[in-house]
């Protein structure tokens, strides 16, 4: 995770098809999510945005997937969120 000028950038690895939606903690230099949702037609993504956006506390169009958007490695961006507070509320 690394700060932006507008918030942060945040590497995650997704587990689609998970029994239920929760972050699993550190993954090598990524954070992993586990998802409930399907790698079908975008659902996945959009479950993570969502995700992100609640669990840190910002509106769902303060972030975006940058780069793996048919991948589990994915790259996000947040905006309106310092570094400090986007570990404590991801607990890494």
């Amino acid at each position: 995770m690394v700060q932006t000028p507008t918030g942060i950038r945040l590497r995650v690895r997704v587990q689609p098809r998970a029994s239920r939606t929760e972050i699993a903690g550190p993954y090598g230099n990524a954070v992993k999510v586990r998802l409930a949702a399907p790698p079908v037609e975008g659902a996945a993504n959009e479950a993570l945005a969502r995700f992100i956006a609640r669990h840190l506390g910002v509106p769902r169009s303060a972030v975006s997937i940058e780069s793996g958007a048919t991948s589990r490695s994915k790259i996000i961006d947040v905006d309106g969120i310092d570094l400090a507070d986007g570990k404590r509320l991801l607990g890494i």
